[in-house]
Parts: C-alpha cells; structure tokens; sequence
C-alpha cells in the first residue's frame, strides 16, 4: 500500500489586536473549538471557574433608613407672651344706693339731754314706732332706765335687747351687733371728741333715722341742717 506523507497540521492564527476579523461566521468559528483538536477542553481538564464567577452573590441588606429629623428645640426665651384680652366695655351698672339714714338734732344742754330724749321716745312711740324698733345711747351717765334694768342683773339686761320687745337704753359705747331703725344719742356728759365719735357710731347703729340730743359736734349739725329738721321738735320719719 503506498505510504503518503502527513499534511501538516495548519494552526490557524487569531489575528491581532486591532486587526478585523475578515467576516461575522469567521469569527464565530474561531471563537467555537473544533472536535478533536487539541484546543478543546474535555470536562476533566477544563479550565477552572475563576474567583470572579464562583464568588456568591452578595445578598443586599436592609436599606439604611432616611434620617430622622432632629427634635425642635426649645426656645430658651420660652413661648411667646400672651396678649391679655381687653374686655369690651359695656354698659355700666350703677352701684345699689346706700340707705339713707336721716338725722335730726334736738336743742339741749347736757343736763337736759335726758328730758329731751324721753319726749323724742313718746314722739317717736305715738307715731307709730315699735318700743322695739328705738335705741338709746347715752354719752355720758347711763340713763336711769338702763340702771334700773342693770339692777336685775346683766343676764336679764342683755336678753331685753336679744328679745328686741322694748326700747333699750345702753351706752354709746355699745360693742354688740345691734341694727335698730331709730337710734337716739343723748349727748349728757362726756368731751366733744366722745361726742364725735359716739355721733359716728349711732349712725352705724340706725337704719332710718337717727335723733341727736344735745351738741355731737359739726358732723351732726351739719347732716341735721342736710335733713331739714326743726331743733327742739323730731319729726317722725
């Protein structure tokens, strides 16, 4: 049998960097190994993955979170201060009118006061007033009434004025609550100054009508004049 010399074996060569492949099949053909030649990789000898394709997948974790917003901080001045709300002004109510309480003063000297009293208790009591509606104040000696009533005891003077059935006679020094409505002051003894004073509280004592017996000073005479009242005679009020 005749002998016919190998054909050598032609690699074919890749071109180089930059130059074209000469068709799009070329290239492909190239690219794919032939079967049998010793460019094909068999499984066992096949190159190994590289680093970059057997790495795992790098799981992606929980996204970060948006910042939250930092808390406002406090104005150390503090809140701004409120304006007081001015009330509209509105109708004016006129204040409830004090009573008033009336006064006259009867002429006396000190040694008369007490007779001119006793006659402004029957004037007062024949007008129509109450024995229990008239208080007696003395400025100097107790009235002889007082002390005949004072003779029985304290005990049983001080309940005539809690039963309020009769008129009382007390000094003008009087501390206890008492509210009748005609005070009658007898300005038997004592300083002006007393007189005064005693003139003032009377007035605190009365609610209708207070009777000066005697000189109580300026204030009394010039609220007796306001009044209208004739010396020497009460008018019932």
């Amino acid at each position: 049998m005749p002998v016919f010399p190998e054909e050598p074996e032609i690699h074919e060569s890749l071109p180089g960097p930059g130059v074209p492949f000469p068709r799009e099949s070329d290239a492909q053909a190239l690219r794919t190994p032939v079967a049998g030649s010793p460019t094909a990789a068999t499984p066992s000898t096949a190159a190994a993955p590289s680093a970059a394709t057997t790495a795992p997948a790098t799981v992606p974790g929980p996204r970060p979170a948006p910042p939250r917003p930092a808390p406002p901080r406090a104005d150390p001045s503090g809140p701004p201060a409120r304006t007081a709300q001015i009330p509209k002004p509105g109708p004016r109510r006129a204040a409830p009118a004090a009573p008033q309480v009336a006064v006259q003063q009867v002429a006396a000297t000190a040694a008369q006061a007490v007779d001119r009293a006793d006659e402004t208790v029957d004037l007062l009591l024949d007008s129509g007033r109450t024995p229990g509606s008239v208080l007696v104040l003395t400025v100097g000696e107790a009235h002889p009434w007082q002390q005949h009533e004072l003779s029985f005891g304290e005990e049983r003077y001080w309940a005539q004025l809690a039963e309020g059935g009769d008129v009382f006679y007390a000094d003008a020094g009087l501390t206890r609550p008492v509210r009748r409505e005609v005070v009658v002051l007898v300005v038997n003894g004592g300083t002006a100054d007393l007189a005064a004073e005693a003139y003032r509280k009377a007035l605190g004592h009365a609610t209708a009508l207070v009777v000066v017996c005697g000189d109580a000073g300026p204030a009394a005479a010039a609220a007796a004049a306001a009044a209208g009242a004739r010396a020497g005679r009460p008018v019932p009020a």
